[in-house]
């Protein structure tokens, strides 16, 4: 006679193994999208690589740290740390070379899900006049990581029960085009469009062509007018589009000029965003000499709403860039140049 357990053990093995690949699956078109951040004026080269090189000095530093729906067991967590140096500047051609690098880790979930990367980005950019205060800049992006997640948590009811491998390395490319314009010290307006992804990596974990890394596009607009003296109004608009996933956000800051003097820049900002059909975002930012410090809060208004409780994320964030004396020269938008 047949032993009903040995006849069920197979039974929960399938089972638990299905679970296992459903949960992964259901989850794959989340955990497929790049990282995600609300501040995407604050350091734009995690929106668009073209934007390297833009800033005052000849270096620039950030950190951002964000924290969502922390009302969810083992809330996601995504921590992305930038580096830009400027590596050629030629004043008379009104052009320019730079080098950026991206390192990101994202995760979430029990089970520790997400994504360790790193991204190299190389752009050029070109006066547009004799004036300099137009510009078009390109850029292009290499990066490597690993996606997987720990299953130390989970108990195994066979210990010989296992996925093929919990871990994905890959391999992205990407690109971005940027154009600035900025007719006088009060006003600027810049553009840009990025795609990443677009060799839509693999990240199977069952050794399938099943799970890849969908190409990512994105759009914005960002643009700067003093309204008066000392204040300034900053509109901005942005789209992205991954597969099935769309974001639009619309949204306007109003910046306050403490002081601009050569030895003492002083600035604070806040603004609002809406984030269509997902969340409202409000945003504090401060500009002191070199640095700049931004908070932001992302309100859920999505469908998520009753398991999140409305809470939606944290951002912090900081930039530093490296410039003579620690301090940066004032124009509206920053130009390569000088």
């Amino acid at each position: 006679m047949t032993d009903s357990h040995t006849i069920q053990q197979p039974r929960r093995r399938r089972f638990f193994c299905g679970a296992l690949l459903g949960l992964l699956l259901l989850s794959s078109p989340l955990n497929a999208q790049d990282i995600h951040f609300s501040q995407i004026d604050i350091n734009p080269i995690l929106y668009d690589p073209a934007y390297s090189g833009f800033f005052d000095g000849i270096g620039r530093f950030g950190l951002t740290y964000r924290n969502q729906w922390s009302s969810v067991s083992k809330a996601f967590q995504t921590v992305a740390a930038t580096a830009e140096l400027s590596l050629l500047r030629r004043k008379r051609n009104g052009d320019g070379l730079n080098l950026g690098c991206i390192l990101f880790s994202d995760r979430a979930g029990t089970l520790h899900y997400g994504t360790t990367a790193g991204n190299i980005i190389l752009s050029y950019y070109k006066s547009l006049n004799s004036s300099n205060n137009s510009f078009l800049s390109g850029a292009i992006e290499l990066g490597a990581g690993q996606a997987g997640f720990n299953t130390g948590d989970i108990v195994m009811e066979d210990p010989s029960d296992n996925m093929p491998s919990t871990a994905a390395n890959f391999v992205t490319l990407g690109a971005g085009l940027a154009w600035f314009v900025q007719p006088n010290d009060d006003c600027f307006v810049k553009l840009g469009v990025s795609a990443r992804n677009l060799n839509q990596p693999d990240i199977s974990f069952l050794e399938l062509d099943d799970a890849r890394i969908e190409r990512r596009f994105n759009a914005y607009a960002r643009a700067e007018f003093r309204a008066w003296p000392n204040v300034a109004l900053l509109p901005i608009a942005a789209a992205s589009f991954q597969k099935q996933y769309r974001e639009i956000i619309v949204g306007c800051d109003a910046k306050w000029y403490l002081s601009e003097s050569s030895f003492r820049f002083l600035a604070l900002a806040a603004g609002m965003r809406y984030r269509w059909r997902d969340a409202a975002t409000v945003e504090f930012s401060a500009e002191y000499n070199a640095f700049i410090f931004a908070l932001s809060y992302d309100a859920n208004i999505s469908k998520l709403t009753p398991a999140s409780k409305s809470i939606g994320a944290f951002e912090l964030a900081i930039v530093y860039r490296l410039a003579k004396n620690n301090r940066v020269h004032r124009k509206a938008l920053p130009c390569p140049i000088l």
